[in-house]
């Protein structure tokens, strides 16, 4: 933990970048060390000037990082240095891995066996589907589905790895404690619970659209291989995938509506050489050499109901239903309705539209 805020509190530092950081603590052998290091040896580092060096001698956070890490630990929330035993293996043979990452909920040692799906924010119902299908299908074969916690492909990513059970995994464009979209917050809660969330953005950091760019890196960094199931041409998930080339990870696509914008990027991915996916068992087959026997037979999860939830099926038939009017007829609160709404969708009974509009699937 010493050194842990003594890393924390060098990439604090304004005009300290990554980069620099990283060269700083290998030629000193530890953040610490850089911080009892003198201004002349510091500005012997490479790309560490004096305004540079004598920003790190005059720092003097130390003490409200130390009251931040006991708040968040608190919460529940662990941080972990790339030097700590804790931190991800996948993750820490990237290029360029976090120095620092935020955690809440646990990582275990199955989850070096994760696939990544990401897509569009504004996917099509069929991309949806899709999308719930094989991470429902590949959390049934025990592998973690990891993806960014955006709405679209990324929700329904989630949703379907939780749903059967399984394992997953949200990686953050803005602080751990700072949910985005705001209305995944309950899923992020449950995906704490069934797997992690993680960022290695300091908390209350906002989710600025430069760092999701770099919270790509992660997803894929964490993968297997990347599944992209929806993406226009130029889209978020077409970063991921680069990053995942660039990482020695597989890329699969889902085929798309050649007609569809939102298939345009999907269908490019499998011209310039991605595998294209049709059935979770495409993914297996071109994984297989790194599985060796790891594979577990899909189970039928017994789902049990709670009375909250008997009681909102009971007023839901097969035709969309807005959740005021949910909310009217069953007396729930519209942020209770909606909580138990979650765990009805997470469990497959359930269905959600665009517009907040729920219907028994």
């Amino acid at each position: 933990m010493h050194n842990d805020i003594h890393l924390i509190a060098l990439c604090s530092i304004p005009d300290i970048g990554p980069v620099t950081v990283r060269r700083l603590v290998s030629v000193f052998g530890s953040a610490e060390a850089v911080f009892k290091s003198g201004v002349k040896e510091l500005t012997g580092v490479e790309g560490v000037g004096k305004k540079r060096a004598e920003a790190i001698k005059n720092f003097s956070g130390f003490s409200g990082i130390e009251r931040n890490l006991k708040k968040l630990k608190n919460q529940g929330v662990k941080v972990i240095a790339l030097d700590s035993d804790r931190y991800p293996e996948m993750l820490r043979n990237i290029q360029d891995p976090p120095l620092v990452i935020y955690m809440k909920g646990d990582m275990t040692p199955e989850d070096k066996y994760a696939i990544a799906i990401v897509g569009s924010r504004k996917p099509t119902p069929y991309g949806i589907s899709v999308t719930e299908t094989m991470a429902s299908e590949l959390a049934s074969m025990g592998f973690t589905i990891v993806s960014g916690l955006a709405r679209g492909i990324d929700t329904a990513a989630h949703k379907g790895g939780v749903r059967c059970g399984g394992r997953s995994i949200a990686v953050l464009g803005s602080g751990i404690d700072v949910p985005y979209p705001p209305e995944n917050k309950g899923l992020m809660e449950r995906i704490s619970k069934a797997g992690c969330v993680l960022s290695e953005f300091a908390p209350g950091t906002p989710p600025n659209k430069e760092n999701f760019p770099r919270r790509n890196r992660i997803i894929s960094g964490l993968s297997l291989g990347v599944l992209v199931v929806e993406a226009a041409a130029e889209s978020g998930a077409l970063i991921t995938a680069r990053y995942a080339l660039e990482q020695g990870r597989e890329v699969f696509s889902i085929p798309g509506n050649i007609n569809s914008k939102v298939s345009s990027g999907t269908n490019e991915l499998i011209k310039q050489g991605a595998k294209p996916v049709v059935k979770a068992e495409d993914i297996v087959e071109e994984l297989a050499p790194l599985l060796r026997g790891f594979i577990k037979s899909k189970e039928k999860v017994k789902i049990s109901v709670s009375d909250e939830e008997k009681a909102l099926c009971k007023i839901m038939t097969g035709e969309p239903k807005h959740i005021d009017d949910i909310s009217r007829e069953s007396g729930m609160p519209v942020s209770k309705a909606l909580a138990v709404l979650l765990g009805l969708e997470l469990k497959g009974i359930v269905k959600q539209l665009e517009g907040k509009r729920f219907y028994l699937a």
